[in-house]
């Protein structure tokens, strides 16, 4: 049996009336990016910029810039501080929130980065799948290290080696990181503002806060399960 496909629509409303709209669609089985435009700038060739990181073989282009290209280049002329209403329609809700282009697009280019085949963002995946708009940087670490950890529970299950201590997540984000900081360079080429790449900007953030929370002990999510160890008590 067939399973259905995920749909996101991703809206931008403007003050002076622009609309942008962008529609995600994953494969339902494989949560692969099925992409609608297939054109493919030079800039998203896989040998401009290439990822320090990438292990990508017999491929001609990137496959992040090839499903992104159509986002840069509808906000290439964008200010990331301009203000729009971002409203992300999904099978079972809409959430909407007037906010600043750079988190609009950082919301979409999350789910598109995670889900376009590249190695590195494979871990991501099922974020992608259960995508919360807008996250918070809390919101964010705690799926974050949730689906880290339920991944290493599947593994345990199927007789792999697991990482229940967190040992090996610092080492995933960092090249995480590197492939953000791979589209980062690819993009400056492609554009003349900076939303979309404010936006790249923003999901790398979180990825190095990640770092800091894993090194602190996630310190800030413990007081959610251990409310007497909250830093106001004095522990």
């Amino acid at each position: 049996m067939n399973t259905p496909d995920i749909t996101y629509k991703y809206c931008f409303d403007f003050p002076n009336g622009m609309k942008k709209r962008f529609f995600i669609q994953l494969d339902g089985r494989t949560l692969l990016f099925k992409p609608t435009v297939h054109t493919r700038p030079d800039w998203t060739d896989l040998a401009n910029d290439q990822c320090c990181c990438c292990t990508l073989k017999d491929v001609s282009s990137c496959p992040i810039a090839v499903n992104i290209a159509e986002l840069v280049t509808s906000f290439k002329d964008t200010v990331s501080h301009e203000s729009c209403t971002v409203s992300c329609i999904t099978a079972e809700r809409t959430v909407t929130k007037t906010t600043l282009v750079q988190d609009g697009l950082s919301s979409i280019m999350g789910i598109i980065m995670a889900t376009s085949g590249c190695p590195t963002m494979d871990i991501l995946k099922p974020m992608a799948r259960f995508h919360l708009p807008f996250a918070s940087v809390d919101e964010a670490t705690f799926r974050s290290i949730s689906v880290y950890l339920m991944r290493q529970y599947f593994t345990y299950q199927q007789g792999g080696t697991s990482d229940f201590y967190l040992k090996n997540v610092k080492s995933y984000y960092q090249e995480i990181e590197n492939v953000n900081q791979g589209i980062l360079d690819r993009i400056k080429h492609a554009s003349q503002r900076d939303a979309d790449r404010n936006a790249i900007v923003i999901l790398n953030a979180l990825a190095q806060i990640l770092h800091m929370e894993i090194d602190d002990d996630l310190r800030s999510l413990r007081g959610i399960f251990f409310p007497e160890t909250r830093e106001d008590s004095g522990i």
